[in-house]
C-alpha cells in the first residue's frame, strides 16, 4: 500500500469500495419495455447517455444483462482507453446496460463522482491500456478493473476535491468548446476563399476542356498478388489513401520492384503530375505529386493529370480542382453522365472544361498567394491545436494533484 503523507487516506482496489451489482435477463418479461444502454450510448466527449433503445423484453439482445441504478458509474470495457464513461442520471434508473460495460456501484464511504474522477487518471487509463488484449475489440474483464488500486481519502475530503474538480473542469470544458469552434473556423477560412476564387471567373480567363490541355490523363492498376505483392522498398505505388487535397500522406505507401513497376510502364508519374482520386469515398480528392516521392506509379483508384505547362500551371489546376465549385462539378459531371458519385471515369476528366487566366505566370502569382493563405489558415489551425492540448494536459494535471493529495 502507498505510504501517503496526508491525513487519512489509504490505497484501496475498487472491488473493496464498489457494491456487487444485480444480473436480469429482460426476456423473462417479454411484454415489459426496458431502455437499453449499449456500448454506443455513452459519449466519450460528453460522458454522458446519449441515445438509447427502448425495448421490449423479448427483444433483448443477449448482452442486455445488467441492471443499472441511480448514481451508478458505467465503464465501457470493450476499447477501454476510449473513455466510455458516464454516471447514471436518475431517469435511468433500473433500466438495462450491456454486458460491455462494468457498473460500478460505490459503497457509501465513495462519493460517485470521485470515484468517476478516478477513472480518468493518466494511472489507471495507462493500466487499462497495458491490461486489454484482442486484436479486432480490445477488451478488459470486470476483474481486472475492480483490482485497480485507487488513493482515497475521507468522504468529506472526497466531496471537497469533486467540488474543485467539477468547477475547474467546468471552466476547462467551456475553454475547449471555444477553442475547438474557432479551430473549426481556421481549417474553414482558406477553404471558403479558394472555393469564393473559383466562384466567378475574369473576364480575361479563357475556358478549354482538359483533353485540349494536358498531355496524358490515366489511372493504373494494383500489382497481380494485391498487398501481399507490395515490397518494403522500391518504386512507390501511389493509393487513394496517399492523395488528400493539396497534401500527401505517406503513411502506408507501397512500394512495387522493377519488375512490377514495367508492367505499369502506362502510369509513369512526372514531376508535377497532378493526381485525383477516381473512386470510393476519397473521390475526387486532387494534388500534386511531391517529388520526393518519384520514381512512381498509380493504381486504378487514382488519375494522372499531366497538365501542358506551357498552358496551364500543375498547381493552379490542383488549387482548382479541390476549390468547391470545381469538387461539387466532378461529381455531377458523374451524374449527369449516368455515372455514379462513386466512379469517375476517363471520358469524364477529359471532357471537364476548366477556366484559367491565359498567361502562366500570372497564374503562378495566383499559387504563391493562395498557398501563403493557405499556410496562414493551417499556423492559425495548429495555434488553437496546441491550445486545445494544453487544456488536456492541464486537466491531466489536476487529476494527478487532486489523486495526489495535492489539490487545495
Amino acid at each position: 500500500m502507498k505510504d501517503f503523507a496526508h491525513h487519512g487516506w489509504k490505497e484501496v482496489s475498487l472491488g473493496e469500495i464498489c457494491e456487487k451489482t444485480e444480473t436480469v435477463d429482460p426476456r423473462k418479461a417479454p411484454e415489459d419495455e426496458f431502455e437499453y444502454v449499449d456500448v454506443s450510448s455513452v459519449s466519450n466527449e460528453t460522458f454522458t447517455i446519449g441515445e438509447t433503445q427502448k425495448l421490449l423484453g423479448a427483444d433483448a439482445p443477449s448482452r442486455a444483462r445488467r441492471q443499472i441504478r441511480s448514481g451508478d458509474i458505467l465503464f465501457a470495457t470493450i476499447r477501454p482507453t476510449l473513455q466510455r464513461i458516464a454516471q447514471v442520471p436518475e431517469h435511468f434508473d433500473r433500466q438495462v446496460c450491456s454486458t460491455g460495460y462494468i457498473v460500478l456501484r460505490p459503497k457509501p464511504a465513495l462519493d460517485a463522482r470521485f470515484l468517476m474522477y478516478a477513472l480518468f487518471r493518466p494511472d489507471f487509463m495507462d493500466a487499462m491500456e497495458n491490461l486489454q488484449s484482442g486484436a479486432s475489440y480490445p477488451a478488459v474483464t470486470d476483474k481486472q478493473v475492480r483490482d485497480q488500486r485507487i488513493p482515497l481519502p475521507p468522504l468529506e475530503e472526497q466531496q471537497r476535491i469533486v467540488a474543485v474538480l467539477d468547477e475547474a473542469f467546468e471552466g476547462l470544458a467551456r475553454a475547449r468548446a471555444h477553442a475547438e469552434a474557432n479551430l473549426q473556423n481556421a481549417r474553414e477560412l482558406f477553404e471558403r476563399q479558394l472555393g469564393e476564387y473559383f466562384s466567378e471567373m475574369p473576364k480575361h480567363w479563357v475556358s478549354r476542356k482538359l483533353k485540349q490541355i494536358t498531355s496524358k490523363i490515366g489511372s493504373g492498376a494494383t500489382p497481380k498478388g494485391g498487398a501481399g505483392a507490395y515490397k518494403t522498398e522500391g518504386i512507390s505505388l501511389i493509393r487513394s489513401l496517399n492523395v488528400h487535397d493539396r497534401w500527401f500522406k505517406e503513411e502506408k505507401l507501397a512500394f512495387i520492384d522493377d519488375e512490377q513497376a514495367d508492367k505499369l510502364s502506362n502510369v509513369v508519374i512526372e514531376e508535377r503530375d497532378v493526381l485525383l482520386n477516381i473512386t470510393g469515398a476519397s473521390i475526387a480528392r486532387c494534388g500534386v505529386v511531391p517529388s520526393e516521392f518519384l520514381p512512381a506509379r498509380v493504381n486504378q483508384h487514382v488519375s494522372i493529370i499531366r497538365p501542358d505547362h506551357a498552358v496551364l500551371s500543375p498547381e493552379f489546376l490542383a488549387l482548382m480542382l479541390t476549390s468547391q465549385p470545381y469538387k461539387d462539378g466532378l461529381l455531377k459531371t458523374g451524374e449527369d453522365n449516368g455515372s455514379t458519385r462513386q466512379a469517375l471515369t476517363k471520358a469524364l476528366i477529359e471532357s471537364l472544361e476548366v477556366s484559367f487566366p491565359p498567361d502562366v505566370a500570372e497564374q503562378e502569382a495566383v499559387v504563391l498567394d493562395l498557398e501563403a493563405a493557405e499556410m496562414k489558415s493551417k499556423d492559425l489551425a495548429e495555434a488553437y491545436r496546441a491550445k486545445i492540448q494544453d487544456l488536456d494536459d492541464l486537466r491531466q494535471s489536476l487529476l494527478q494533484k487532486a489523486f495526489a493529495g495535492e489539490l487545495t
